[in-house]
């Protein structure tokens, strides 16, 4: 029994001792939380709502953490998803936060409407070890000063609208494993000083307006997995020392003007497994070296200038490739190459490289999930192409010579987009547009010689473009467009279409663009279209309407052409209208 009382005694001790040790909330970084609270005008997370009271250290204040044995903020996390644009946060990010002398962690991201400068005074923060801002609106030029920061280890700013050069003095952050830079609107070269970032593994630049040469100094980043820099207006040939890169798993330099030819020398990225370099201007051969890197699945070449296709491949080229873009480069296929044909793909893409003769078939079409065969000399009928495509969603097959009904067509149930443009297709719309096609997202299928009617909409149907512009297609537009609830770009022009433009028009609220033109349609424009805010395009010209233009923007500001050629349209901006009657 007294040894009991001994145990009940050091229990009480442990317990008092434990919560002398739990500090609050030092006062000094309180008020450094609560400067920033102050410079958010409106938080729709309610993550700003929990800050209350005098401690701050407790848990209740979201996001905020502390060391429990001395009462200092060591991390504040506030984080919302950019794609839900009912969550963000309006004001600017304090100077005071600069204050939070002890401070590891700082990351504020997904608020979307933060605005204004990255504070001079984070430079402050030497204890930093991640300082993450992304998708935010902050403006201005990154902070020199952020090269104290002796102890970054992650350093992003990544969906913001920072301008200016990238500084140079960032070079100082030799134990960055993340540099983030990305989509925002950087300009100025690469600097040079990057070659002391001999940790880093992830370094993306990428939707900047950088210019100027890729450095060569990329053989100092031995654990590099992650390199991205697309869409900039980088120049120059590839430096050699990429193809150094042992560990790199994914490179991206789409969207730049390289130019040079691709080394054999590719072949040495053993690790690689996504790639793309896509609209730039590299030249030559695709180097044959590049099938036999074992792990690279994703291979995007197109928009290049790119000779010699890779045709005599054979056996066990790209072991793990299951996507592939060649499209317009200066390549003549003839046909589409064996070891495409016989792989297990699920996206091709071969728009644009001089393919001719009838559809391809292909060995493994369940794999498919993308095609692209646009821009080519193909010709012939489509009977038996689908077959087997269980899992195709999106194929592309326009401006070819392609000449069939579209009785012919079977389609695969979960098809998503269907562009069959300037062909010389015949037929009834209703063999894709109907209860089978409410999958679909995309068609265009203008440009062709289709016939018949528009067919009625059920609801349900996901239609977000429908383009049959330019076909023989008679009748009037059906009150059941309104199902179409997705509806972004509606274009029936250069039809025979008669009839009335329908008020249930009105109720697609999410259309964009608007195409009526070159048909026989009467009567008036319904006034019930001014329910269409975001519209950024439309055209009635040459058809037989009558009376008042809808006077509401955007109608009353398009040019008066969009309204040429009917029969007495009036009010802005055509003629006054004399008479209501």
């Amino acid at each position: 029994m007294q040894s009991l009382r001994w145990v009940f005694k050091l229990f009480v001790v442990y317990s008092i001792l434990d919560v002398s040790l739990s500090a609050i909330c030092s006062e000094a970084d309180r008020e450094a939380l609560l400067g920033f609270k102050a410079s958010i005008k409106k938080d729709t997370t309610d993550s700003l709502y929990t800050w209350v009271g005098r401690d701050c250290c407790t848990g209740d204040w979201e996001g905020v953490e502390c060391n429990p044995g001395t009462g200092r903020v060591t991390q504040l996390v506030l984080q919302a998803d950019v794609r839900d644009s009912n969550y963000y946060m309006i004001g600017m990010l304090s100077p005071s936060l600069g204050s939070l002398s002890f401070l590891e962690t700082l990351q504020i991201t997904g608020m979307q409407h933060i605005t204004g400068p990255i504070p001079e005074s984070f430079s402050k923060l030497a204890h930093l070890k991640a300082l993450v801002l992304e998708d935010n609106s902050l403006q201005g030029n990154i902070p020199s000063g952020l090269a104290n920061l002796s102890n970054l280890v992650t350093l992003s700013f990544t969906g913001n609208h920072l301008t200016g050069n990238i500084p140079p003095s960032l070079g100082n952050l030799r134990n960055l494993r993340l540099l983030g830079l990305g989509k925002n609107f950087l300009t100025g070269p690469i600097p040079n000083t990057f070659k002391n970032f001999r940790s880093l593994q992830t370094l993306d630049l990428s939707f900047n307006s950088l210019t100027g040469l890729i450095p060569d100094v990329l053989q100092f980043f031995p654990n590099l997995n992650f390199l991205q820099l697309s869409h900039n207006r980088l120049s120059g040939e590839i430096p050699g020392s990429m193809f150094t890169l042992a560990q790199l798993q994914n490179l991206q330099l789409d969207n730049n003007q390289l130019i040079g030819k691709l080394p054999n020398q590719i072949s040495g990225l053993r690790s690689l497994a996504y790639l793309s370099l896509g609209s730039n201007k590299l030249t030559g051969p695709i180097p044959l070296s590049l099938s036999t890197l074992p792990k690279l699945w994703y291979l995007d070449l197109s928009r290049n200038r790119f000779t010699q296709p890779l045709s005599a491949l054979q056996g066990k080229a790209f072991p793990s490739l299951i996507s592939i873009d060649l499209s317009y480069n200066n390549l003549t296929l003839g046909t589409v190459p064996n070891w495409i044909k016989d792989g297990a793909f699920s996206e091709v893409n071969l728009a644009g490289s001089g393919l001719r003769g009838t559809l391809p078939k292909f060995a493994r079409p369940d794999s498919l999930d993308t095609i692209d065969l646009s821009d080519n000399l193909l010709t012939g009928g489509i009977s038996g192409f689908f077959d087997k495509m269980s899992n195709l969603k999106k194929v592309k097959l326009s401006n070819n010579q392609l000449k069939f009904d579209l009785q012919e067509i079977k389609l695969p149930d979960g098809i998503t987009v269907l562009h069959l443009q300037k062909n010389q297709i015949t037929g009834l719309l209703s063999r894709i547009l109907n209860n089978r096609g409410s999958q679909l997202e995309e068609l265009d299928a203008s440009q062709n010689q289709i016939s018949g009617t528009i067919p009625e909409f059920t609801e349900g149907f996901r239609l977000n473009v429908l383009n049959i512009g330019s076909n023989k297609i008679t009748g009037h537009i059906p009150n059941s467009i309104s199902n179409l609830r997705d509806l972004q770009s509606f274009d029936v022009s250069r039809n025979h279409l008669t009839g009335s433009i329908p008020d249930t028009l009105g109720l697609l609220t999410k259309l964009q663009w608007i195409d009526l033109s070159v048909n026989s349609l009467t009567s008036k424009i319904p006034t019930s279209l001014l329910g269409i805010k975001n519209l950024k395009h439309a055209n009635f010209r040459a058809n037989r309407l009558c009376g008042e233009i809808p006077q509401g923007r955007p109608y009353n500001v398009f040019p008066a052409s969009a309204y040429a050629h009917n029969l007495c349209l009036c009010g802005k901006p055509m003629p006054p209208c004399r008479a209501k009657n």
